[in-house]
């Protein structure tokens, strides 16, 4: 809570599944007014009705790939709330898979920047003004073990989650000093909606063969590390913290 017992707000991108959806009702559970940011109407709005059974939050449709709809998302949420104080930007896609670079379209290399990277940005860029206002956040990203690493097959995904870590420690040095700490989370192996839409059993059993901790994470352990990032971590800042079961420790 902040000072003086007033809640605190976040904003979570992606928020109507997968990590984005645990990390929201992780913040929701420790006390804070989530807006529950999501192009997926259908989905958000059952998200909605089920934080909002034990806690303030509020369902905002929006692309993060329309800098307008991000700016009018991040003003909704304090016009309802009154501030912003931490922020999670999730939003995500994997794009095309089973391409080699130079085999990768234009239309995909463009739609994956543009959610991937891009929209991080436009949603940091509004977020940090209102942060500011209130003395400061913090900011989380979602990118991914191949923003840390290479991976065959997914270019554009991995040129644009490394970006998200480089975007990352860079406004981490710019707001230092201004009470707001940017870090971003780089998960694995995670049971999402996501990943179940190209994990065969033969797939799955390939990956855990070369994960030391031997399984998947379930999406509430990388909610865990983003609550922490922003609860916890007073000094911590301009970190990519990979959550992936000692993959890229080997």
């Amino acid at each position: 809570m902040t000072e003086g017992g007033a809640r605190k707000v976040a904003f979570v991108t992606g928020a109507a599944s997968g990590i984005g959806l645990a990390t929201a009702k992780a913040f929701a559970v420790n006390g804070y007014a989530v807006a529950l940011v999501d192009r997926t109407e259908e989905a958000g709005r059952a998200a909605e009705a089920e934080i909002g059974q034990s806690a303030e939050c509020v369902f905002i449709r929006c692309d993060v790939t329309d800098d307008p709809g991000v700016r009018d998302a991040v003003a909704r949420t304090v016009e309802r709330f009154g501030r912003l104080d931490a922020a999670f930007n999730a939003a995500g896609i994997d794009g095309e898979t089973g391409k080699k670079a130079a085999d990768v379209t234009m239309d995909n290399w463009l739609r994956v920047m543009a959610i991937d990277l891009t929209g991080v940005w436009s949603c940091m860029r509004h977020q940090i003004p209102e942060m500011l206002k209130s003395g400061g956040g913090s900011i989380v990203n979602c990118a991914s073990v191949a923003g840390v690493v290479g991976a065959p097959y997914v270019s554009a995904y991995v040129a644009a989650k490394h970006g998200v870590v480089g975007l990352t420690k860079a406004a981490a040095l710019d707001y230092a000093g201004e009470g707001i700490r940017v870090n971003a989370v780089c998960p694995g192996f995670i049971d999402t909606p996501m990943s179940r839409e190209f994990m065969t059993p033969e797939i799955s059993d390939a990956l855990m063969g070369q994960c030391p901790i031997g399984r998947f994470a379930d999406p509430g352990e990388v909610a865990s590390a983003v609550l922490w990032l922003c609860e916890g971590a007073s000094y911590v800042t301009g970190q990519a913290i990979s959550i992936d079961g000692g993959w890229t420790a080997k």
